[in-house]
């Protein structure tokens, strides 16, 4: 039988673990990209948060707001410590590069932060099917740093972690290309509350499904 590597991801955030969301309670822009998302929702809209961390502030936002949550995160820990402080929303641990995703089945998707460590193939093939995912007109919103680094090996709240991400204009390709239209966005600057951090650039997209045609 094959050994099966701990994904790199769950390593570092399983390690991370609480520390995460002390460090980014203070982000106003992504409350701010919340209240967005909230008002563009119909009653009991089911949301899927892709790297759902501690399920706070997003997942515990949502739910709150009455609307059906699934978080999903390849850190346990994580998992353990969302599905402990956000009892209205349901958790899975798993890869979202593997995880079923039934077609139109969400009204909303939310992706915030959680590309950073995958490769770009690999968020090209995600986004799609993510897009795929939303019922037609469903939002999506996509936070990132937006930064033109592909596999740079970095250290993350004392973790290594090798990072890729896309620069602004690359970013909305990548959600046009998956079908997704952009209908707004925001930029900011972000220190997170952890010994050693630097300002971070933070780009938020809103976006939605475009249309019922097949999707890319």
């Amino acid at each position: 039988m094959t050994e099966r590597h701990p994904h790199a991801a769950a390593v570092a955030f399983d390690a991370i673990g609480d520390d995460y969301e002390r460090a980014f309670a203070g982000s106003v822009a992504h409350r701010e990209s919340l209240d967005r998302l909230l008002g563009r929702l119909t009653p009991r809209s089911r949301v899927l948060d892709v790297g759902s961390g501690t399920g706070r502030p997003t997942a515990s936002t949502l739910s709150a707001a009455g609307h059906e949550v699934l978080g999903v995160d390849v850190s346990a820990v994580m998992v353990e410590l969302a599905s402990g402080r956000v009892p209205g929303a349901s958790f899975r641990q798993a890869d979202i590069s593997e995880f079923p995703l039934e077609a139109e089945s969400f009204d909303a998707v939310c992706v915030y932060f959680s590309l950073l460590q995958m490769s770009r193939a690999q968020q090209r093939s995600l986004m799609s099917r993510l897009a795929r995912a939303l019922r037609p007109g469903g939002q999506l919103v996509l936070a990132t740093v937006p930064l033109d680094v592909e596999g740079v090996d970095a250290v993350f709240m004392g973790q290594r972690v090798r990072v890729t991400s896309f620069g602004p204009e690359a970013l909305r390709d990548l959600a046009a290309d998956a079908g997704l239209a952009v209908d707004e966005e925001h930029a900011t600057v972000f220190t997170p509350s952890h010994p050693g951090a630097v300002p971070e650039p933070h780009l938020f997209l809103h976006c939605r499904r475009r249309t019922r045609e097949p999707m890319p």
